[in-house]
């Protein structure tokens, strides 16, 4: 089975693309289309576009997307507009919330796909109370839990983070576009951060720094704002952490992977397993609950991590056996 890689270009900083190539012994990408910093549905037309002269060159026997991204959306829309199968991993998840680009990407891609890639059982009743066909639903676990799994021996303390002088610290990250779009969500969130008692990590993602800067946001001194780091730094700082807040969706796997409590600045997610079992607390943009919910995360004590919520660490296998299937 060969596979073809393409790089959207979704992704186009430095710092949150060729690095996890680079970290992650990722093969380089077989096409990049450079796509990146337009609107929506302009990075969604243009990929679509160039992906459907592609699918006509290359004539794959299924098309593989992931997640949620525009990228996902375009990948499967243009293949199926071919009747090339789709196969979709992280499949059924479900947020309920239509004002998320992210989550009209899902559920779009999930009823164009041939193949569905589960993470977890919560997912797969989702597809089934939607109509799914059971025969197209895999469980399989969640890739994200292998990568942790098989990096976590390579994870990289940031050559920053002693120049802090820091003896322990939340990680926090900010990008959704429903708080970084909101000036009044964001603020809400800062100046909450900005009052608590632990010092703070916030990688700055490109599109916040923007926002922030453009506002004339303040923060105080116990928020450290950094650049964006890769995978292995990112992993490093997760397992060392107190704990982490993010409005992130695959960040509070993360959390739980390392064992650590995460308070989520939304008001829903799409793992609602997490928050089930009183490792996730959503907090949304209020400064009251985001300050309560630090406050209870100090005192808490470290998630055991004993339920295979997402698998046994083997997903990846167990979907490259499916698509052997499919070729």
């Amino acid at each position: 089975m060969t596979e073809v890689v393409v790089h959207t270009g979704q992704h186009y900083d430095a710092n949150m693309s060729d690095v996890f190539f680079a970290e992650l012994d990722i093969p380089k990408p077989n096409y990049n289309l450079n796509i990146g910093g337009g609107s929506h549905g302009e990075n969604t037309g243009r990929m679509l576009e160039k992906l459907e002269e592609l699918l006509l060159k290359e004539l794959p026997n299924v098309v593989l997307v992931y997640g949620d991204t525009d990228s996902t959306l375009a990948g499967a829309l243009a293949a199926a507009k071919l009747n090339i199968p789709v196969a979709h991993v992280e499949a059924g998840l479900r947020s309920y919330n239509r004002a998320m680009p992210e989550e009209i990407n899902r559920v779009l891609t999930d009823h164009i796909s041939s193949i569905l890639f589960t993470p977890t059982l919560n997912a797969s009743n989702n597809l089934i109370t939607e109509g799914v066909a059971d025969f197209s639903i895999k469980l399989v676990g969640d890739v994200m839990y292998d990568a942790a799994t098989f990096y976590a021996s390579r994870a990289a303390k940031p050559d920053w983070f002693d120049r802090l002088t820091l003896s322990d610290f939340v990680l926090c990250t900010i990008h959704r576009a429903e708080n970084t779009n909101d000036l009044g969500r964001l603020k809400e969130i800062i100046a909450a951060l900005s009052n608590v008692n632990e010092d703070i990590i916030l990688p700055i993602h490109p599109r916040t720094r923007n926002v922030i800067s453009d506002a004339g946001i303040q923060f105080s001194s116990n928020v450290n704002l950094v650049k964006p780091v890769g995978y292995l730094e990112m992993t490093w700082l997760e397992a060392n952490s107190l704990f982490i807040a993010t409005d992130s969706g695959g960040v509070q796997k993360e959390a739980f992977f390392h064992k650590k409590q995460c308070v989520t600045f939304r008001e829903e997610t799409e793992w609602t397993e997490l928050v089930e079992a009183g490792v996730n607390t959503l907090v949304g943009a209020n400064k009251e609950l985001i300050e309560s919910a630090f406050e209870t995360a100090r005192r808490s004590s470290s998630p055991k991590n004993t339920a295979q919520l997402y698998g046994s660490g083997n997903a990846a296998e167990l979907i490259v056996h499916e698509l052997s299937l499919m070729a």
